[in-house]
Order: structure tokens, then sequence, then C-alpha cells
């Protein structure tokens, strides 16, 4: 079922939000050649316990971290670790934060030092796809609209969509009704109710779409070892544009 969120709720999955993408601001901040994935997670970690949160990852189904770091090829769930950062990484952090009884949700790929034309053109793509998608979260429209616009622009530049990973409703739990696709035709699925709130999150391989999974069972990787980058945010359905949830102490999306 899915929920719809009380003006009070929502005032709440403000806060949430806004802490969260302050979380992903500050890993952005710490991404440089050769820190490791762990010392950024400890410091994310750090800070979302200082506002009185819980990082919504830490021991979710069994997941030892509280982000996700996921470099290059790897396109989700990549677990932070000893692993040093090198100048042309494309790194794509993703975090959650849990405050007093909602999640936020949020990812962004950042680039480490230098990269190279192809992958910051990778990077502008998935980020941007993530606003053509949510132009289609209006009253009215069905959940497939914003896959639809997704999967076209994406594809407009040779990209392709993960078809394995979905986007999802967030609230009280991380997870919630309904899936949102990053792809498919238009006109399907549950239609957009104001109150709805849901984290809309292309991920995007420069080559193939498909993915494998690594024998840790988290760590997922483009099959062809393609580079891959990763754009979230979690947004209110209104009764006109959608609003964004998930963005930091200026009003900033990452």
């Amino acid at each position: 079922m899915i929920s719809i969120k009380s003006p009070a709720e929502i005032e709440k999955m403000r806060a949430a939000g806004r802490l969260t993408a302050q979380a992903r601001k500050l890993a952005g901040s710490l991404i440089r050649p050769g820190v490791t994935t762990g010392e950024i997670d400890r410091e994310v970690r750090k800070f979302i316990e200082s506002h009185g949160a819980k990082p919504s990852f830490l021991g979710y189904g069994g997941f030892p971290a509280s982000t996700c770091i996921s470099v290059n090829e790897v396109v989700i769930h990549g677990i932070p670790g000893s692993r040093k950062l090198k100048e042309g990484d494309l790194v794509s952090v993703d975090v959650g934060a849990y405050l007093d009884g909602f999640h936020g949700d949020c990812a962004a790929t950042f680039a480490c030092g230098e990269i190279s034309p192809e992958a910051k053109k990778l990077m502008d793509v998935t980020r941007q796809s993530f606003f053509e998608g949510v132009k289609q979260a209006r009253v009215g429209g069905r959940v497939s609209d914003i896959g639809h616009a997704v999967q076209q622009y994406v594809e407009s530049f040779g990209y392709s969509v993960v078809r394995d990973f979905v986007g999802h409703g967030v609230g009280r739990n991380m997870h919630e009704a309904p899936e949102v696709p990053n792809y498919g035709a238009a006109g399907h699925g549950a239609r957009f109710q104001s109150g709805m709130v849901i984290a809309v999150e292309p991920m995007v391989c420069a080559g193939d779409w498909r993915v494998k999974v690594l024998s840790d069972k988290w760590t997922t990787v483009s099959a062809d070892g393609s580079l891959t980058a990763h754009y979230e945010n979690t947004i209110l359905i209104t009764d006109g544009a959608c609003e964004l949830l998930t963005v930091d102490e200026n009003g900033e999306p990452a």
C-alpha cells in the first residue's frame, strides 16, 4: 500500500531529507586522491549521529556500513573499506539518515580530482536524467512516466539504464511502495497523488545495462566492466511541481 504523508509527517521528512543531503555533501567534500572509502564512511556516520539521527543503511539487511561508496564500474552497494581513491575515479555515494521516525535517501556521483571528458559526460547525463524524469512527477501522472523520461534521455547519449534495481517509496521505512523503475513505457503503474514521497535514482552504465552482484552479496558492478554513475533524491509529490526533500541547508541538491 502506498503511504500518503500528512503535513506533520512531511515536515519530519523535510528534516530527515535535509540532514541526508548534508551528509551527502560532506561525503563529496572528502573525496580526493589517497583518501579511503572507509574514512569517508566514518566521517559521514559521525556527522549523522551528531545530529541525533541514525544511518539508515547501517545493518540494513546486514549491510556493514553507513554509506554505499561505489567506484567506477561499481554501480551501487559498494562496501566502504581500505580502498584508496585515485585521480580520475568516479565515486558514487549513497546515504540515508533516519531522524524522528522518518528516512531520507539520496546519492550522487563525484569526481575524484581531474576526470576524463567521457567520465564527466556520464556523470552529468546521469544527474540530468533525474531532473528529466521528475518533470513527470505530477498529480494524475503515473509512476512509469518517470522511468520512460529517464530512459529516453539516457539512451539518447548512447548510455544504458540499469534494470535490476529501481527507485522506491520512502517514509517510516527506507523502502516502501511503489517501486519506481528508471525505464519502460509511460502510462503504467500507480497514479501520483499529493503527499506521496518517493526516491528517484537513475543508475546508468556507459556500456550495457546488465549488472552482476559480487561474492560479498552487495557490491554490484556493470557486467561488461563499463563506467557507471548514480544520482538520487527523495521527492514529494505536490499539486504542482514536485519538491526535492534531500536538499542541503542552502536548499540545494548535490
